[in-house]
Parts: structure tokens; C-alpha cells; sequence
């Protein structure tokens, strides 16, 4: 019996087109826009989480599988998987359709660390969910 195809953790916070603008001298797309892409989408699910304005603090357990090409269309899920008191840290992967066409790959993925801030710019308790 095969094994079921992998499906992405989370939610879809971010969809858009690799371009060729955003590629390393290789021609592969630049890991710094892949990341900044995982940032995006892990600050849109913090955000949405803490109910208002985050920071990333740490990212961890970056992992780069495979090489984005020019073409694909690149999406963001995030997914919370630690709760602190003024934090929230999002488990967050980037998948790739190749020209946009299924079926889709995980070529990135890594722990984002975001924390809650008030009106002051200070770290804020996070609202527990029940």
C-alpha cells in the first residue's frame, strides 16, 4: 500500500508567483524572499492569533528542501504550535506548484517566534482561547 502524499501544516496565509526578479546568480529564487515570504505569512497568523500588532522574534529549524523556480507559484501556511504568555511561536512551510501546475512540493519550512505588543510597543499578555 503507498503512502498518502504529504499535505501542508496549517492554513494558507500567502499565494504568489516566483519572478524573475526575486532569483539568486544560480537562477534558483533567492532564499532570503522565501523566507521573507514565511515571515508574511507566520505575521499574518500571529497577528490574527494575538488579536493585534506582533514582532518576529526568533526564526529556527530553518530548512531549505528544495530550489523555487522562476514560474512557480509559492504558498505559505502557518500553523501555532506553542503558546507563551506574550508569545506565539507558528510552524511555518512554503510548497510550490512547478509553473503552477500540481502537484505541489515542500521546499521550505521552519519555526517562527512572534510576541504581542500593546500600544506602547511593550510586550502584552496573548488572550487565552477556550
Amino acid at each position: 500500500m503507498a503512502n498518502a502524499p504529504e499535505e501542508p501544516r496549517g492554513e494558507l496565509m500567502v499565494r504568489t508567483l516566483a519572478m524573475p526578479a526575486d532569483t539568486n546568480p544560480a537562477g534558483d529564487i533567492f532564499g532570503g524572499w522565501i523566507m521573507s515570504l514565511m515571515d508574511v505569512a507566520g505575521g499574518i497568523a500571529a497577528r490574527t492569533f494575538a488579536e493585534g500588532r506582533v514582532v518576529t522574534v526568533s526564526v529556527t529549524d530553518m530548512a531549505f528542501l528544495k530550489p523555487v523556480h522562476v514560474g512557480d507559484v509559492v504558498c505559505g501556511y502557518a500553523e501555532p504550535v506553542r503558546v507563551g504568555t506574550t508569545s506565539v511561536t507558528f510552524h511555518v512551510e512554503v510548497w510550490a506548484q512547478r509553473g503552477g501546475h500540481p502537484p505541489r512540493l515542500k521546499v521550505t519550512s521552519a519555526e517562527f517566534k512572534y510576541v504581542a505588543l500593546d500600544e506602547h510597543a511593550k510586550p502584552t499578555p496573548i488572550k487565552r482561547r477556550s
